[in-house]
Formats: structure tokens, C-alpha cells, sequence
């Protein structure tokens, strides 16, 4: 590589970087795992007479203190009373004031789900009638700015380290013994543990305020660092922080002594570092499969094993990939990575990639549960983009063992005459310059500095080395952004998840449509009668729950305005048993009627009835169902 390639390269990893972290820019606060599925009073009700108690069902097991859950009245005053009581697994409910008044009341949640993500978010209800609120519910989310910024880094950190430290490590036992003794490999691995151990003590420290205030201040807050500690994420986090311990044993011996064995020796420890290596990175495999998705949900008790697999398989792959790529661009010239490591590699990448498919195909299944997932939830549109990446890294891979088949066992000699003219001149120089320390110094960075261009052109001196290095720099940079997309999957509602909670509360499904905008229904009609034929529009303004502006157009086949002696509508929502509920509206001008403050009690499924008569005895009502609310 020439001295203006190099720029170039250094250029594209930071590059690549800036793309995964602009990916986790983008993922926003971690999105509710554990989704709200039911509510009593339900969201956007109008109830005759106040509850007595306000209950809240999610998709799985959730985690409340004494201010988990909370009722304000419309000045924003707290009616809730007592704290927050489980009566069914995943159902929780708040005691309220007696004799409260008619009006809308805010019902505002912040959990934390099994899968150890805050789950945070607001309701209204009304007693008697909607009225006036003095209380937002938007901006009600946990995990977000500096702390959900700084925790997100965090996680993406310590996967990329367990990555590094796990792959590293595999790839010297089982493609590269000899790497071992390589200063460059040792550094990567080492650096894969500093990285693991400096993200979980940070995401240890970040977890209280994470889940909670989300105000930087409480990182050292130590009555929130005892309440994390006694909960399943901390578990995990203190279990990695334990094995990382042991783990720092098994880099000591395989980088310290393991290259100096002899070969009998040898053995008989590359199989004990073998089998104690693998239970340490599976052991911190589990540290996330404990906490995280696979431990609540669908065959929890099968997913998880599931998971640690699919993590070795990651490590094995992308930490192997990075650690043949400092091999290549920084091993010394007199111990190059052999072409026999590189295909033992590339054996282990295509078994990793097979246990990458066959796991992923399963967390897919059950994480989905739906083909119409993978399009309409976030979760799917994620797992599509990662599937696409994992593709083009194997399409890379390919390229690579084309390269690896090619690669000599050795590199050419280079021409080394002018060198040991120069080693010669300056080692004569040194016994004149042995009193003039400045002079020695400067000696010794020019003998460096052509010690470091030697092994470098005796590095590039092999074409084929030299197109499998820019393969394996492509198959790096992609995996940097595969990772970060994987660290935003871990933090995105899972599809299953988020298709249950929509079923459960379709009211969600289009809030942020229902809050904007106005409803538009067309509906042809034909009375039978003469001029019976035409179109009957529906606009309904904004809506949602509470009062509503409806405007009513009748139109001919020919597309104006058609006066009628009668316009009737009403609106039922079958699955709550509500209504019909009749509007009456008032003529306005020729073709158009018109209602305001039409009440809509509760968001769902409405049916949208119209009764259009013509003439004394031609009439006729057609419908259409919306979503409202």
C-alpha cells in the first residue's frame, strides 16, 4: 500500500464510523419492549361516573416503584393514591381520590420491562365529558438525551469489544498460533477487554438514571447504583464485569507464555485455553441473552441458548475478520500471516456464517412473528436493512477466498542492498555520535523509520496479499455498521411485540395521524330513484376523541353540487358496542352540511354511516369504516 493509500483507508474507517455512530444518533430513546396492551378506564373514554382505580395490562412482566404510575386531574394535579399494586403478572393498578370531577384526566407510566428496556407513556381519559387539560402527553419518553445518548454508546461499545476480544482470541487458537508472539494482535485483543470493561462499568453507572430521571447528574447517585444492583440487568452487568476477570487470565497466559511452549506443551494448552475460552465468551454471551430479548417472550427457555450461539457466531466471524486484518496490515515482515491461517479462517467465517443463519432465521421467527412485520414495524425494517449488510459482506467474503486461493505462502525477496548500505552507514555513524545523545536519537528514529518501510514493502511485495488486505478492509468496514444496526436492533420494539399492542389498542396505530389532519371518506350512492345516483363526501375535523367539526358534501355523477331533501349520519363502534350514535347536520349551501362538536368518545374502529334520500320515498345509507381517534 502506498504512502497516498494509506490516508485514503484511514479516511474510510473513520467514514465508516461516522456512520455507525450516525445510526445511533438516529435510533432515538430505546423503544417500549414491553408494549401497553389494555387500560381500564381505556384511552380516550368518557366514562359516566369516576373510577375508583386506574389499571394498566402490558405485553409482559414490567418493574414499578412508587411513582411508576401516575393520575392528574386537568390542572395537573396527582389523584392517584397509594402505590401501584400487580394483580395479575402483567397487569398493575393505582388507586384514585374519591369524588373526583367531571373532566379529562392524564394517566402517565414509567416501567421498565423484563427485557431490561424503560418503557415510559401517557392516556387521557375523561369522567362525564372531555374538558380542557392543562397536561401534555407528549414528550413522555425515558432513555433519551445525554444519558440515553451516552447508554446507547455504551452497549454498542461493549458489543464491538466482546467482539474484538472474543474473535481475537479464537482466531490466534484455532488459525494463527504464531500470532500470539505478534505485538499488533496482542493490542487489538487487549484493547477488545478494555473496551468490554470500560462500557459495562459505564453502562453499570448510567443504568439508575437510564431507567429513571435520565438527568446526567445521578451517574454516581449510589442509592440508584444499590437499586441496580438488585435488579436482572445489574445481575448481568456485575456477571461480565466477574468474568472479565477470567478472561484477563486467559489473555495473560495466551499472550505470555503460550508462545514460548514447546510443541508438546503446546498442545496440551491450546486445548485447555480452547475449552476455557469458549465457556468465558459464552459465559458473557449470556450476560446479554439473560437481560435482553431472549430472556422474556416465546420459548424464552430455547431463545436464549439461541442467542449465545448467535453471538459466538458474530465474534467468530467479524472479531476473526478484524484480527486478520491488523495481522495483514501490521504484522511484521519476518512473521506474516501464512495463507493456511487465512483459509483455516475462512472455514471458520463460512461455519459462523451457517450458525448466523440458521439462529438468526429463528430470533426472526419469533421476534416477527409476522411476513407483514418485516415492512410494517420498525423492528422488521431494521432486521431487512441487517440481512442486506450480512449479504454484502458474504458477497465480500466471496471475493476474499477468490484472493486467499491465489495468496503465495511466502512474499518475494526484495532487493535489500541500498538498506544494508544505509544500516551500515548510520551503524558507523553511531560510534562517532556515541557522546552526542541528540545525535543517537535521531539515528535511532531513522533506523526505525527504515526498519518500518521494509517490513512494509516486504509486505506488499505479494499482489495477491495486497488485494486480500483491501477485501478484508471492505468486509471490516461494512461489519462496523452490520454492528451498529445489531446494537439499535437490541433497542427497537421487537415486531411481535409491536403488532400486539396495535391489535390490543388500535387506537395507537394512528394517533400521531389522528392528532393532524382531517378524515376523508368518499362513498357513492344510488337511491334508485331519478338523479339518485352520486357521491356523498365526509370530512371530519381533526379526527380524534373529543369534539369534532363534520362537513357533509353530496355530489351528482357529474361531480356538482346536488341539493337532496335529507342527510342523516351516525357513527358506531361495533367492537365496544357504542352508538349508533346520530349527527343531524345543518344545511349550509347547495350540496354541503355541516355539524360541529361531534363527540367521539373512544379511539378505534368506527363505522361511518349516511342516509341519503333523494325524494319522499328514494333513500338509501352507505358506510365506511375509519379510524378515529
Amino acid at each position: 500500500m502506498t504512502q497516498t493509500t494509506a490516508p485514503r483507508v484511514r479516511t474510510l474507517v473513520l467514514l465508516l464510523l461516522a456512520a455507525a455512530c450516525a445510526l445511533l444518533a438516529g435510533a432515538g430513546p430505546a423503544s417500549a419492549h414491553a408494549a401497553l396492551t389494555g387500560s381500564d378506564p381505556r384511552q380516550g373514554a368518557v366514562v359516566d361516573k369516576a373510577p375508583a382505580q386506574v389499571s394498566l395490562t402490558f405485553s409482559e412482566s414490567v418493574s414499578l416503584d412508587d411513582d411508576s404510575l401516575r393520575v392528574l386531574d386537568p390542572n395537573g394535579k396527582r389523584v392517584d393514591s397509594g402505590s401501584p399494586k400487580g394483580t395479575g403478572g402483567t397487569t398493575y393498578s393505582v388507586k384514585l381520590h374519591a369524588g373526583l370531577p367531571d373532566g379529562t384526566y392524564t394517566v402517565s407510566y414509567q416501567v421498565v420491562s423484563a427485557d431490561s428496556h424503560p418503557v415510559s407513556g401517557a392516556y387521557t381519559f375523561s369522567v362525564g365529558a372531555p374538558s380542557e387539560t392543562s397536561v401534555s402527553v407528549s414528550g413522555q419518553e425515558t432513555g433519551d438525551g445525554i444519558v440515553g445518548w451516552l447508554y446507547g454508546l455504551g452497549r454498542y461499545v461493549s458489543y464491538a469489544g466482546f467482539v474484538v476480544l472474543a474473535g481475537g482470541a479464537a482466531f490466534v487458537l484455532a488459525c494463527w498460533p504464531r500470532g500470539s508472539g505478534v505485538r499488533a494482535v496482542q493490542r487489538l485483543v487487549v484493547s477488545g477487554w478494555l473496551a468490554l470493561t470500560a462500557a459495562t462499568l459505564l453502562l453499570l453507572l448510567l443504568r439508575g438514571s437510564y431507567t429513571g430521571s435520565n438527568r446526567l447528574g445521578d451517574v454516581f447517585d449510589l442509592s440508584l447504583l444499590g437499586q441496580v444492583l438488585q435488579t436482572k440487568s445489574g445481575a448481568a452487568l456485575v456477571s461480565r464485569l466477574l468474568l472479565l476477570a477470567a478472561a484477563a487470565l486467559f489473555i495473560a497466559v495466551l499472550f505470555g507464555a503460550y508462545d514460548k511452549r514447546e510443541k508438546e506443551e503446546k498442545r496440551d494448552l491450546t486445548f485447555g485455553l480452547a475449552v476455557g475460552g469458549t465457556v468465558v465468551a459464552a459465559g458473557l454471551a449470556a450476560t446479554w441473552a439473560m437481560s435482553e430479548h431472549a430472556s422474556v417472550g416465546l420459548q424464552a427457555g430455547l431463545a436464549m441458548p439461541v442467542d449465545v450461539l448467535h453471538l459466538l457466531a458474530v465474534a467468530a466471524w467479524l472479531g476473526g475478520l478484524t484480527t486478520l486484518l491488523v495481522s495483514l496490515y501490521r504484522a511484521p515482515a519476518d512473521t506474516p500471516v501464512e495463507a493456511s491461517a487465512v483459509r483455516r479462517f475462512s472455514r471458520v467465517a463460512f461455519g459462523s456464517v451457517v450458525a448466523l443463519v440458521l439462529t438468526g432465521t429463528y430470533q426472526s421467527w419469533r421476534q416477527l412473528g409476522s411476513w407483514t412485520a418485516f415492512t410494517d414495524t420498525r423492528y422488521g425494517q431494521l432486521l431487512l436493512v441487517k440481512i442486506g449488510l450480512v449479504a454484502v459482506l458474504v458477497g465480500i467474503a466471496y471475493l476474499s477466498r477468490r484472493w486467499t486461493a491465489q495468496l503465495a505462502q511466502t512474499a518475494p525477496a526484495v532487493p535489500r542492498q541500498r538498506e544494508k548500505q544505509q544500516v551500515a552507514a548510520s551503524a558507523g555513524g553511531d560510534a562517532q555520535a556515541a557522546g552526542n545523545s541528540q545525535r543517537a536519537a535521531q539515528l535511532a528514529r531513522q533506523r526505525a523509520a527504515m526498519d518500518a518501510a521494509r517490513q512494509k514493502r516486504l509486505r506488499d511485495a505479494d499482489p495477491q496479499r495486497f488485494g486480500l488486505r483491501r477485501s478484508v478492509l471492505a468486509e471490516a468496514g461494512v461489519a462496523v455498521v452490520l454492528l451498529a444496526v445489531t446494537t439499535v436492533l437490541t433497542q427497537t420494539e421487537p415486531g411481535r411485540t409491536e403488532e400486539e399492542a396495535k391489535a390490543a389498542n388500535p387506537s395507537s396505530a394512528s394517533s400521531t395521524a389522528a392528532q393532524s389532519g382531517t378524515l376523508t371518506l368518499d362513498m357513492p350512492f344510488d337511491t334508485g330513484g331519478r338523479n339518485g345516483k352520486g357521491v356523498v363526501r365526509i370530512d371530519l375535523d381533526p379526527a380524534r376523541v373529543g369534539g369534532n367539526d363534520l362537513h357533509v358534501y353530496v355530489e351528482n355523477r357529474d361531480g356538482r353540487p346536488l341539493d337532496i331533501p335529507e342527510v342523516k349520519v351516525a357513527l358506531t363502534l361495533e367492537s365496544k358496542d357504542i352508538g349508533p350514535l346520530p349527527v343531524v347536520p345543518d344545511h349550509i349551501t347547495t350540496g354541503h352540511w355541516s355539524a360541529s362538536g361531534v363527540q367521539i368518545p373512544m379511539a378505534g374502529d368506527w363505522e361511518v354511516a349516511v342516509t341519503v334520500r333523494t325524494s319522499d320515498i328514494d333513500q338509501v345509507t352507505v358506510s365506511k369504516n375509519a379510524q378515529i381517534g
